[in-house]
């Protein structure tokens, strides 16, 4: 039997070990509905802070019912539509009245602003989650607020999933971590 001196680093070699493996499964395993790593981006955004969601309000939110197995069936598939899965023009409405207050904007119009899904649908964006929707400014800092360039960005994406050169996954963390950085590094313009 080992003596009492030898026991205790022992056990507190067991307990790092599992902690360290723990830790290490929680950060690959995201939860569901979030994309890995979507509020804490790996590097600095390189656009202007007032072009991007606010990351603990809005991380962004997948579509649990889009994965990478049946995206030939959905999002890549011509007959499937943005239109079969989006939320009713109330709920939006509703919401990016709220989200406006949340934000605390100065410009109270909603003219000024288009609801957006910051996980765009057509890359298996949560629809009517609120973590996935904001009030997206037209003027911000870029040319009509980044909402053209971001359009750009869904797009390329889009078509780099369904043409196999990203999947699914990459795709959303892509969009979530960086958008601007793709449209600066990826998208021709």
């Amino acid at each position: 039997m080992p003596n009492r001196g030898s026991v205790a680093p022992l056990l507190l070699l067991i307990l790092v070990i599992t902690a360290v493996g723990w830790f290490a499964r929680r950060q690959s395993s995201p939860s569901p509905g979030k994309p890995p790593q979507a509020a804490e981006a790996i590097q600095p955004r390189v656009g202007p802070r007032d072009i991007y969601p606010d990351p603990e309000r809005t991380p962004g939110a997948t579509n649990p019912d889009i994965t990478q197995q049946n995206i030939r069936e959905t999002i890549c598939n011509p007959r499937w539509s943005t239109r079969s899965v989006r939320p009713e023009e109330s709920y939006t409405h509703r919401l990016k009245i709220q989200q406006i207050r949340e934000y605390g904007y100065a410009d109270t119009r909603l003219r000024d602003y288009e609801e957006d899904h910051f996980i765009p649908l057509d890359l298996g964006g949560n629809p009517t989650d609120p973590r996935n929707l904001w009030p997206e400014p037209y003027a911000a800092s870029i040319p009509d607020g980044g909402v053209a360039a971001k359009d750009q960005v869904e797009n390329y994406l889009h078509a780099e999933v369904c043409s196999g050169g990203l999947t699914l996954e990459q795709a959303q963390r892509e969009i979530a971590e960086d958008w601007y950085r793709v449209y600066r590094t990826s998208v021709p313009h």
